[in-house]
């Protein structure tokens, strides 16, 4: 039997005007799939963190990442696919960095990935936005 929930898990910031879910669960088995909407790196107030810097934004989006996936019983250590919307494929190096710290997998390889450039995110000073799939075992 599949069972679907949707989530937005009370440590973590709601979703701007509740338009939608931070999280699409999937119970099949014995685990689940997690589908997280794409996150931007924003404070509980929603106030973009550091406008422009993409080092900075991915730690604060992986940071709400973890978050969201910890409620669900996963962590960074279950990723199975990264999709990143940047602004500006120049801030790859200072993206990249993040990710290799984050996403070191010893003995295993790295989530699978897409990344796109794209020419503005939805709030003013956003250079990333990334969505994550996941499992929870």
């Amino acid at each position: 039997m599949v069972k679907m929930t949707l989530d937005n898990p009370a440590g973590v910031a709601a979703p701007f005007g509740d338009r939608f879910a931070h999280v699409a669960r999937i119970d099949v088995g014995g685990g689940a799939l997690l589908m997280l909407a794409g996150q931007v790196a924003v404070d509980d107030d929603g106030e973009v963190v550091a406008p422009g810097d993409a080092g900075k934004q991915a730690e604060r989006i992986f940071e709400i990442v973890g978050g969201l996936l910890r409620a669900h019983g996963s962590g960074l250590g279950d990723v199975l696919f990264l999709r990143t919307f940047m602004t500006s494929l120049d801030d790859l190096p200072a993206y990249g960095a993040v990710r290799r710290r984050l996403f070191p997998a010893p003995g295993r390889n790295p989530p699978a990935s897409t990344t796109v450039e794209v020419n503005k995110l939805f709030l003013p000073g956003a250079v990333l936005e990334i969505e994550v799939i996941a499992v929870a075992r």
